[in-house]
């Protein structure tokens, strides 16, 4: 089974802005997922599009790649919190308001899912016969627990 990964340090968008377009994609086939960042309206979409290229690339260059990039699947992508950018903002009165610019390192990992092969059947227990639709005996209903209250269950006590 082949795997390979890609990451994109520094890209300035807060980590939690990115994983939730990351989420859309996590554990799809990368046909499916390079179409939904396509058409995804966040803006960081376009840079998890790139790594997710350049995953997809790498895997293609390992020795071993069956050449069927229809197998290919994202088994794993995550941001991480990249170093931040502190400026200030003039605020009334001679203040200062702290700007923070985050930036985040972008992480996609794929790999080729293995080939289906047809199991056989599980041949049946010798012994035990198999009848219709149902092989093994219904439950017996529970009988209900009476729950009487008021004058009627103080009429039965006496």
């Amino acid at each position: 089974m082949i795997a390979a990964q890609a990451t994109a340090k520094y890209v300035r968008t807060s980590a939690q802005k990115a994983g939730l377009v990351l989420e859309l994609i996590r554990g799809g086939a990368v046909n499916q997922a390079l179409a939904t960042l396509q058409f995804s309206r966040k803006k960081v979409a376009r840079d998890i599009e790139k790594v997710l290229r350049s995953a997809i690339a790498n895997a293609q260059q390992k020795p071993g790649f069956g050449g069927d990039v229809e197998r290919l699947f994202v088994s794993a992508c995550y941001a991480d919190q990249g170093p931040s950018q502190k400026r200030v903002r003039p605020a009334p009165m001679g203040r200062a308001f702290r700007v923070v610019k985050r930036t985040a390192h972008l992480t996609v990992a794929v790999a080729e899912r293995p080939e289906k092969k047809a199991a056989p059947a599980p041949a049946p227990k010798p012994g035990k016969a198999a009848t219709g639709a149902g092989a093994t005996p219904a439950a017996k209903p529970r009988a209900r627990k009476s729950t009487k209250t008021g004058g009627e269950a103080a009429a039965q006590k006496k």
